[in-house]
């Protein structure tokens, strides 16, 4: 079975491994308080052009967004974000669980606008029964967006200046962010985004790394006890250590942006192909998640020798479906993929 279900199907890029094998054996403090979490977040304050950040280092990405939700918000408070965020979808209620609501808007293609939020905002501040309802406060999106969408600099920079105009947090959840800012329609970079947000994290489990997400506070008002925060929500790991080495590694020599682009040229690899057979796509996306539509019989046959994910019912006849790529994809796999997809056209015609 070859797998384009997601991108943390494998364990680790090897140069990982190799660092935490031949550190194995040290002795050092434990809770974040190592050299090697130090030295990850100075390397991660040079690519953001700050040193006045603060970074910690979670270990995955629910974890991570209601640890950051809960630290920032007060109990009477919620978060904004489109219906399809992954706190939205797919997280088990994780945010509401603890004592957010998430004010759900709906999006085309996964990208909430300034207007959207202004809205929300200003609706809630001319309610006359305001205090009733949930105080937005908080605006969460995330870089590449669930349908493998990225924001524009200006669309960003349009968001971060409504949320500061009316005192609203901006969190950008960046568990594939290397996918976004190596995309071929980028004009983003780290030190944008520092700039933009409030608060973000620079995701690791699902761009080579066993596990890992590193957050990064920009705001002063965020960062004050947010390690007491960390530890109430469980996310303070004891061999925190083990976090810095894969940060580390990531970021010495640019190996997270490396991988980041290597799969998004895989996954271009794929596009190109089914373009070229005409196949139409549910979503436009320059990153490492695919949403071609296809024909129900093609997808059942693919099912048989390939890993993938049914997104969303089209008509009684066709689906979109998900293929993602990683730093892992093998070329010869991609190749395979298209083969196979090829084979189908002749029995299937999948312009819709």
């Amino acid at each position: 079975m070859i797998r384009f279900t997601n991108d943390y199907s494998e364990g680790a890029h090897p140069k990982i491994l190799e660092k935490l094998l031949a550190t194995n054996m040290e002795q050092t403090p434990g809770y974040g308080e190592d050299v090697y979490c130090q030295q990850a977040a100075s390397l991660i304050k040079e690519k953001c052009k700050n040193d006045n950040i603060d970074v910690h280092f979670l270990v995955g990405g629910t974890q991570t967004n209601l640890t950051v939700i809960a630290a920032s918000l007060r109990p009477h408070q919620g978060v904004i974000a489109a219906e399809s965020g992954h706190i939205s979808t797919h997280e088990t209620g994780a945010i509401e669980a603890t004592g957010h609501k998430v004010l759900e808007l709906p999006t085309y293609d996964g990208k909430l606008t300034a207007r959207q939020i202004y809205d929300v905002y200003i609706n809630h501040q001319l309610d006359e029964t305001h205090e009733h309802t949930v105080q937005p406060k908080m605006v969460y999106i995330s870089n590449p967006t669930e349908l493998g969408t990225i924001y524009t600099r200006s669309e960003l920079e349009a968001i971060s200046n409504v949320c500061r105009e009316n005192g609203l947090y901006l969190f950008l959840d960046g568990a594939r962010l290397g996918y976004g800012l190596t995309s071929s329609e980028n004009d983003m970079d780290l030190a944008f985004i520092t700039e933009c947000c409030d608060v973000f994290y620079i995701g690791g489990t699902k761009i080579g790394a066993l596990f890992g997400e590193a957050v990064v506070i920009t705001n002063d008002t965020l960062k004050q006890d947010f390690r007491y925060i960390m530890k109430q929500r469980g996310g303070l790991l004891a061999k925190g250590r083990l976090l810095g080495i894969q940060f580390l590694t990531l970021f010495e020599n640019d190996l997270y942006f490396e991988l980041s682009a290597y799969a998004n040229k895989m996954a271009n690899i794929i596009k190109e192909a089914l373009q070229e057979s005409g196949c139409t796509f549910l979503i436009s996306t320059s990153t490492n998640q695919l949403f071609p539509i296809l024909p129900n019989e093609t997808i059942e046959a693919l099912k048989k020798h390939y890993s993938f994910l049914t997104w969303q019912r089209i008509d009684d006849k066709h689906s979109a479906v998900r293929f993602c790529t990683s730093w892992a994809t093998k070329e010869e796999d991609v190749l395979r993929l298209i083969s196979d997809l090829k084979g189908y056209y002749d029995c299937y015609d999948l312009k819709r």
